[in-house]
This record gives structure tokens, sequence and C-alpha cells, in this order.
């Protein structure tokens, strides 16, 4: 697999000019780091965008989302504003809820729709209302396990469910808090790594098979999926396989057959509408070996470092200067 933090998305010094606009230039805000657990990821999200942005010839800075962020935001009057904080506190609308009360325009989904998409079991529900196959789970808060006793409902949940489980937060990214669990032991095990992140917990069977994600953008003309991305990792696909080479490796498109290809791309527009989505969106999915695929989860705020899935499908997809230049001329939200 070629490193991919040495193929920058924007072109090299030895190019003689930048890509051209699409339209005028712009004057944007890139919101990101703040106090989640994915911190460092944001930081390196938003520099990788801003480095972009700006070779396009747009003035672009970076804020990082603490205090001073309004007063910040005000003095600099941008034209668009592009959140990449990840995880529950730049995901679940409160951000988002913030730009649209002052006044500005952004790249991304409204607070609605990143409600919907951001609390795991309320987006389960709603695609699987839609025909959406996803894994049958259950959603408990850490307080049962010192209420009703923890081997008691663990119990309880692996008998309902059966074995193995997947172990998640209820909200976030990047891998952080999700474990595999064959047994009791790794259940318990993994049920503590998760409260670390979050008080609720998602327990879903596992689904074996090839784990892709697909990406969707709309800028203006409608959401159209962007090709997917099969991931091979060593081990499980956590937060250390997704941020550092050597882990995993990646396929794009994927190594599937045109109609399976179809079928995901389709699931990923599917959610997409119905979760009510912005401009950005990306679905993690498993397609198992009868060539079903299963909605596992999806972000409005996806990744956009150099070893991310979001970028990987977009250079595949074309022009990825290009894409981001629409992106920031086309915002979601109009305010």
């Amino acid at each position: 697999m070629p490193d991919t933090s040495t193929t920058p998305d924007t072109p090299t010094s030895a190019s003689p000019e930048a890509p051209t606009p699409t339209a005028a230039l712009l004057r944007v805000a890139i919101l990101a780091g703040g106090l989640s657990h994915e911190r460092e990821v944001s930081l390196r999200s938003g520099n990788r965008v801003m480095g972009v942005l700006k070779h396009l010839g747009h003035t672009v800075v970076m804020l990082d989302v603490d205090a001073r962020t309004i007063p910040s935001l005000k003095a600099f009057s941008p034209d668009v504003v592009w959140p990449l904080v990840h995880g529950g506190h730049g995901e679940d609308g409160g951000l988002q809820n913030v730009l649209i009360a002052l006044g500005l325009p952004y790249v991304g989904t409204h607070s609605d729709g990143c409600q919907r998409a951001s609390f795991k079991p309320t987006a389960k529900a709603s695609v699987r209302a839609a025909g959406v196959l996803t894994p049958d789970s259950v959603t408990l808060p850490k307080a049962y396990f010192s209420q009703l006793g923890a081997q008691e409902v663990l119990g309880v949940v692996a008998s309902h469910l059966g074995l193995p489980v997947v172990v998640k937060p209820n909200q976030g990214g990047s891998g952080l808090g999700v474990s595999y669990a064959s047994d009791a032991d790794e259940l318990r095990t993994a049920m503590v790594s998760c409260f670390a992140y979050d008080e609720r917990a998602l327990i879903e069977n596992y689904v074996e098979g090839t784990e892709l994600a697909v990406s969707v953008v709309d800028t203006g003309d409608g959401p159209r999926a962007l090709p997917p991305v099969e991931v091979v990792s060593q081990g499980r696909y956590d937060f250390d396989a997704r941020y550092n080479p050597g882990r995993s490796e990646y396929f794009v498109p994927a190594r599937l057959d045109s109609e399976s290809l179809e079928r995901v791309q389709e699931m990923a527009v599917t959610v997409h509408r119905t979760l009510g989505l912005g401009n950005i969106s990306r679905t993690d999915l498993i397609l198992d070996a009868n060539g079903q695929p299963w909605f596992i989860d999806v972000n409005v705020i996806p990744g956009m470092t150099e070893m991310s899935l979001f970028p990987m499908a977009a250079k595949a997809a074309g022009d990825l200067p290009q894409l981001y230049d629409r992106l920031v001329h086309s915002p979601a939200v109009h305010c």
C-alpha cells in the first residue's frame, strides 16, 4: 500500500499554478480541534482542507473551537464556515446550531440531520424503517450496570443477541471505544473500554464480511456516491489502524463486481437521503459473503486527513481540490 502521507491533496511546488476555482474567491473559516477525544484527528483534517483551499486562492483561517471562536468568527466575517470538529461535540448538531444563530452559511448538514445521524441507535432505527439492513442491537446506559448488576445485564444481552458482538459508544467515531467480543470475558472488557468514551453503549451483532466506506457528496444537484473504499486491516480497524501507516490497506474502488458496487452505493445514498444529510456523509457498511450489505454507521463530518477514507474516494472520483471548491461555493445550510 502506498504511504498516503506522501501524496498530498494539493499540487507540488513544481506545479505552474493553482487550479482555477469554479467561482469567486471566498473567505472561509474552518472550525477544528475542540475538546473531543478526536481532537488531534480534527486538527489534521482542518489543516489538510485549509491547505487545499488556500492553494485555490481562498482566504482561509482555521479556528480551534474554544471561548474565542465566536468573537473570531465575527471579526473574520467569513463567507462560509467548514466545521471539521469530529466526534459527539462536533457532529451532534450543537455547533451547527451556533452557526445558524450567527447567520453563517456552512458546509455539512443542518443540525436536525446531525442529531439523527450522530446518535447511532437513532440512525439505525431510521434507516431500518427505510428498508436498509442493519445488525440487531441493544443500547444501554452505564447506570444500568450498577443498578441491575453488570453480570446479570451482560448475561441477558449475550443471551438475546448471541455472540460475537461489537460494542461501541453511542456517539463518536475513529474507532475509539469500539471492541469485538466473542465471549463473556471479552464482553465485560469491551464495556469498560466503551464507557471510557460515552455513558451509553451500543451492542450489536457482529457481521463478518468486507469492510467498506461509501462517501456521498451533494454540491447542489442531489446526492451522489463516490467510489467505495475497501478496507483490509491487520487485526481490527481501530484508531491505530486508521491513522498510522502500515496497519491497513485500501482499495479504491473496492474490489467488487459491478452489481455489488452499485448496491453499496445505492445504500449510502439511501442513508444520506433518509437521515436528511447535507453536503457530505460517509456510510460504513459490511458486505457479507452472500453479497448483502449491512449498514454499520454514518458520519456527517468524516475525516479529511492524509489517511482518511473520504479524500481517497474523492481522489478516485476525479479532482479533489475542485470538489472542495464546489463544496464551499454550495454550502448545505444557508443562513
